[in-house]
């Protein structure tokens, strides 16, 4: 390998993993202060908080991945601008070009490491951080079969068959028992909705009591029902489509296509798995710019505060994008694609820039 080619690959590199690192640590410390409200909750102690928030930190390396990638290549690069090493390459003969693709073939890697936690870790591991969690605070005990997720709170049985994306329930199944551990009554309902704090408004309610050998058959269009089953309790169940890899996006769209449900959702989700990757490439593309730049260390911070803005930015219109194209149904491609489109065509126009002057 070429002499220059190691020493890129060294420092962007030892940068990037640095800014990962010092990420992980900043959002694992909110993390963790989001999750002391809920220390001393029925089992939940601060052993259980660390342990779900180590749990979380795949999805953490899957999220702040082309944010990293950015700040530590517009790091390194800036520091060898300052350095005049990139002069220097530029000098014996390193074409903008070369040098772009060196920096691609390192973003490569990273990406590959991007799909592949996004792929293998983050799907089953989100799923455990969640039941660990609520396993955890222990009132409630809760395991999710092929007939959908099943809850025991205190001498009631729950069954939920499906849950949607906005988190209302449907086909609700209610069995209650007596202090003898008899069946009392079966209550069904089509679908159910959350009222904050602790209560659902149950739809469409078939009631059936039990006394000894007698029953009785009720039937209401709306019941309010309190129970200390919440949306967090649900998200066991209710996997966020972002946290689901690609083949089952894939298995879970045809399902809803072929039962006539909308998939927009999913689509999105499904194309952002796979541009995301990519996104990697297209940060590094636009830390090179800033290292056709020269100043002093007071240039290199404020271009380091620079990167995390457009690092920022790019987070912030990834998840707009996917909301503006479920609620407008825009083509799922363009919903997905569009933020790194943007990025890559701001990256392009710099380059032609630097290139220029």
């Amino acid at each position: 390998m070429i002499l220059y080619k190691r020493y890129l690959i060294k420092e962007i590199s030892g940068a990037v993993l640095l800014v990962l690192v010092a990420f992980l640590a900043l959002f694992s410390f909110f993390d963790l202060i989001a999750e002391l409200r809920d220390v001393g909750k029925g089992g939940y102690q601060l052993q259980h908080a660390l342990g779900f928030i180590v749990l979380k930190l795949p999805g953490r390396i899957y999220e702040l991945m082309p944010i990293a990638v950015l700040i530590g290549a517009l790091y390194a690069i800036s520091t060898l601008a300052r350095h005049s090493e990139i002069t220097v390459l530029r000098a014996s003969g390193l074409s903008t070009g070369r040098l772009l693709l060196t920096l691609l073939q390192i973003a490569a890697v990273f990406g590959l490491i991007t799909l592949a936690t996004g792929e293998l870790l983050v799907p089953p591991v989100e799923r455990m951080a969640k039941q660990f969690r609520l396993s955890s605070i222990g009132k409630l005990m809760a395991q999710e079969f092929r007939t959908g997720l099943w809850v025991k709170d205190d001498m009631t049985f729950v069954n939920v068959r499906s849950v949607t994306p906005d988190g209302q329930l449907r086909s609700i199944r209610i069995y209650e028992f007596n202090k003898q551990a008899q069946l009392a009554s079966v209550s069904e309902a089509e679908e159910g909705v959350f009222l904050p704090p602790a209560s659902w408004t149950l739809k469409k309610v078939v009631r059936t009591s039990l006394d000894g050998n007698r029953g009785s058959v009720s039937t209401q269009p709306e019941v309010v029902w309190d129970s200390a089953l919440n949306p967090d309790i649900l998200a066991v169940l209710l996997v966020r489509p972002e946290t689901m890899s690609i083949m089952h996006l894939v298995s879970y769209t045809k399902h809803l296509r072929d039962n006539k449900q909308k998939t927009q959702r999913y689509e999105i989700a499904l194309w952002k798995k796979a541009i995301y990757p990519i996104a990697v490439l297209v940060m590094i593309a636009l830390a090179l710019p800033f290292g056709y730049t020269h100043n002093r260390v007071a240039g290199v911070s404020l271009k380091i505060f620079a990167g995390v803005m457009i690092g920022v930015l790019f987070h912030m219109l990834n998840g707009l994008f996917s909301n503006l194209g479920a609620i407008n149904s825009w083509p799922p491609f363009t919903s997905a694609a569009m933020p790194s489109l943007l990025f890559a065509a701001a990256a392009a126009a710099m380059l032609w820039w630097v290139e220029r002057r």
